[in-house]
């Protein structure tokens, strides 16, 4: 990804400086191992640890001439250890190097994105705490429905990215795999419990069956999980800037001093980090459909999955890193206006009423369908700015032939909106 949206521990994560060592601690685990197995000699796997070194620069010069990663990486070393460099590398093949590191670094981005999920948790309950009884009007397919409060819009992102972090979980412990099997992933020419050896240092499991590469649905999943959690962020940026908009402003970004919101219109205050959002959801769900389309390789093992991932795995782990901690920031500095919501209830004259009426005239012994219509054409012409809902309805004789003008009122009242909201919040918050 580019620095803009780049933060530094993930970038780091997936610079060659950080492969190559992986790389390094995988040959040398092994070797620990093979010789613990008398295969080759205890100094030989001492030597690679003491002397053992690589620079980058050196091993992309010699790519060049080899046009191999493994085999450049491994000449860089052997230049470092010497002689007893002959011994690394034995039974192995260079799918068990870069498979194992893909994973490794794939479950250390998961630890820096699920410390990212729990800083935006934390933000998200103080804003749903805050404001669990701030009332707002609820919206069906944008249009006004009935009351909600705002702290029921964040305790639903809370429950989301709680979900997400579960998701997030399941999709770590599902990549945290390794396989050192050798060619074809038959271990012929090593002992499986190499594998287990590597796999218990780099804190991984052994894969239970790999071809010559680790299976791809485990990293199908794995960007599949990512594009959830993004589609989430999108979901509640999406929201706020609904909320944003002019004729609404319940909610807004901050807008820090100095800042600019256009280079036209200097009365702009734009919801630029929220719509920033929106667009990099996009980039990270993106990634999903090519790591589906490697799960299906050629037989044993071919590399078409292999210049997608050198993509996908940066991109979208970087991306998504910069995202989770952009709508962290989002959601502390939030600004919410409360006097707005309640003027935004109070636009269309109480039809956001009209469920507690309909369901009173059919209490009072008034069919569903004619209550129905008597609530509909008393509500069409509040919609049109002819009058008030409250008095249209009081006004209706068929209406006062069930309910008396008392009744009526009785229903025109918000607390009966938010009288489960403590409840809610004890489902997802707990007591």
């Amino acid at each position: 990804m580019i620095p803009r949206y780049t933060r530094p521990e993930m970038a780091a994560l997936w610079e060659p400086e950080s492969r190559f060592q992986i790389w390094f601690e995988i040959e040398a685990h092994a070797m620990d191992a093979q010789a613990e197995l008398g295969v080759v000699p205890r100094e030989a796997a001492k030597a690679v640890w003491e002397r053992g070194g690589f620079e980058v620069d050196r091993i992309d010069e010699i790519e060049r001439e080899v046009k191999h990663d493994v085999i450049a990486f491994l000449t860089s070393l052997a230049e470092h250890v010497g002689d007893e460099a002959r011994f690394v590398h034995q039974g192995m093949t260079s799918s068990d190097v870069l498979d194992t590191c893909f994973n490794v670094q794939l479950v250390r981005a998961s630890d820096i994105l699920l410390a990212d999920l729990d800083e935006l948790l934390a933000a998200i309950k103080t804003q749903a705490m805050a404001h669990k009884d701030t009332v707002c009007i609820g919206r069906s397919h944008g249009i006004h429905a009935e009351p909600t409060t705002f702290g029921l819009k964040m305790a639903q992102a809370y429950a989301e990215f709680e979900r997400n972090k579960i998701r997030l979980l399941a999709a770590r412990k599902d990549i945290a795999t390794c396989a050192i099997s050798g060619a074809v992933g038959t271990f012929a020419n090593i002992d499986p419990r190499v594998e287990e050896h590597v796999a218990k240092a780099l804190g991984l499991e052994a894969e239970p069956v790999s071809t010559q590469v680790i299976p791809r649905d485990r990293h199908a999943m794995f960007f599949a999980t990512l594009g959830v959690i993004a589609s989430s962020i999108e979901r509640v940026a999406t929201e706020i800037r609904h909320l944003q908009r002019t004729e609404v402003l319940e909610v807004e970004e901050f807008f820090s001093e100095g800042q600019k919101g256009s280079s036209a219109m200097p009365h702009k205050r734009n919801p630029i980090l929220t719509e920033n959002l929106t667009g990099l959801a996009r980039l990270v769900r993106m990634t999903a459909i090519p790591a589906m389309e490697n799960v299906a390789l050629w037989h044993e093992r071919d590399i078409s999955h292999s210049s997608v991932e050198r993509g996908i795995g940066p991109d979208a782990t970087v991306t998504l890193d910069f995202a989770l901690a952009r709508l962290t920031g989002v959601i502390k500095n939030l600004l919410v206006y409360p006097e707005n919501m309640q003027k935004n209830l109070d636009r269309l004259g109480g039809l956001v009423h009209s469920q507690r009426v309909l369901l009173a005239l059919t209490q009072a012994g008034c069919s569903r369908e004619d209550a129905y219509r008597l609530v509909q054409r008393n509500a069409m012409p509040v919609w049109r700015g002819e009058g008030n809902f409250l008095d249209l309805l009081q006004a209706d004789e068929e209406v006062g032939k069930y309910l008396s003008n008392d009744e009526i009122a009785s229903k025109f009242n918000l607390d009966y909106h938010t009288k489960q909201v403590d409840t809610i919040f004890k489902r997802v918050f707990g007591e």
